[in-house]
Order: structure tokens, then sequence, then C-alpha cells
């Protein structure tokens, strides 16, 4: 049997289980106001989320239309357990699906070396987002 799975989630059926993990994770752990963590995206965006085999929420993920990734956060327990690269390869191939032509994202400094290991790579300086430092990534896909 699978640690976890990870599957499509809509926020207007999922979002208790989405903003489980964005609580524990954002808001909790890492002090994020619930002012910021919450805005009119999470409607329009395909969510993705990772689940323990007993069905609770251990990760979550979102690409919005504009071909952005935000919101990826896994609970502390279930960190290096591959459930980001999970969320990340889902993440991907559904962009590519799209025929998006590149995907960004603001990665907390702390994590690029994780969005490195997937092709990305940093396309502006450093700034803070909620108070905590932050830079643009960005993935160009090849041309089919």
């Amino acid at each position: 049997m699978s640690l976890y799975i990870v599957r499509a989630a809509s926020w207007q059926e999922d979002a208790l289980a989405l903003r489980a993990v964005r609580e524990a994770v954002f808001i909790r752990e890492q002090g994020v106001p619930a002012e910021l963590e919450w805005d009119e995206f999470d409607g329009v965006c395909l969510h993705l989320l990772a689940m323990n085999p007993s069905g609770n929420p251990i990760g979550t993920a979102r690409l919005l239309p504009d071909a952005s990734i935000g919101r990826m956060a896994v609970l502390r327990d279930w960190r290096c357990k591959g459930v980001g690269s999970a969320l990340m390869d889902r993440l991907l191939k559904e962009a590519e699906n799209r025929q998006l032509p590149s995907v960004t994202l603001n990665a907390q400094t702390h994590a690029t070396g994780f969005y490195s290991k997937f092709g990305f790579q940093q396309a502006g300086p450093e700034f803070l987002d909620a108070g905590i430092p932050h830079v643009k990534m960005m993935l160009q896909f090849r041309p089919r």
C-alpha cells in the first residue's frame, strides 16, 4: 500500500482539506497572517491534494490560470518523504497537458534547491512576501 496518494482537487469540494494543510503550514507554522493566505484565486485554480492512507490531507499545491504555481505545502511529519516531489511532478504534467510554454512560482528562499531539481531557475531578485524571503523562479518547457 502506498504511503500517500496525490489527486486533483477543487476548492468547491475540497476546501476543508486544502485549508487544513495551508493553515497548519503557512498560518500556524510560518506565521503568515490569515488575511494574506486566502485570496480570490482559490476558486479558479487547479488544486492538488496529497492524502495519507487514512484519507487525511498531508499536502497541497495549486496551479493558477496565469501559469503560476503556488500554495505548495506539506505537513511537517510528511516532509522528506516524496510528497512535495509527487505534487510538483503532477502539477508540471498538468501544465504540460495544458500546453503552457512555462510556469512560474515565488519560492521561499530556503526551498530554491527543491525547485531547482525540477529545472526551475531564479528569475528575479529576492523579495519579502508575508515577511518571508522569496525569489521568483521560472521553468520553460521544451517545445513538443
